[in-house]
C-alpha cells in the first residue's frame, strides 16, 4: 500500500508588521486629540458646578376669601 504525504502549502509568515504600525499611530493621534480637546472640556465641566437662583425676598402673604 503506498503512502500518500499530503504537505500544507507553504504560509507567507514574514510579516511587516504594518497593522501594528498603523494601530499604534491611530492611538497616538487618538490621545493627542483626547489631551488636547477632552481634557479641557472635562476641567471646565468641573469647574462650573450647579446653579440655583434664589429670590432674596419670599412674599407668603396669601387673601383669605369670606
Amino acid at each position: 500500500m503506498a503512502t500518500t504525504i499530503i504537505n500544507p502549502p507553504a504560509n507567507n509568515s514574514s510579516s511587516s508588521g504594518m497593522g501594528f504600525l498603523i494601530g499604534l499611530v491611530l492611538i497616538i493621534i487618538l490621545g493627542g486629540l483626547f489631551f488636547y480637546y477632552g481634557l479641557p472640556l472635562v476641567r471646565n465641566m468641573s469647574n462650573q458646578g450647579v446653579q440655583v437662583n434664589v429670590p432674596k425676598d419670599i412674599n407668603v402673604n396669601v387673601q383669605q376669601s369670606k
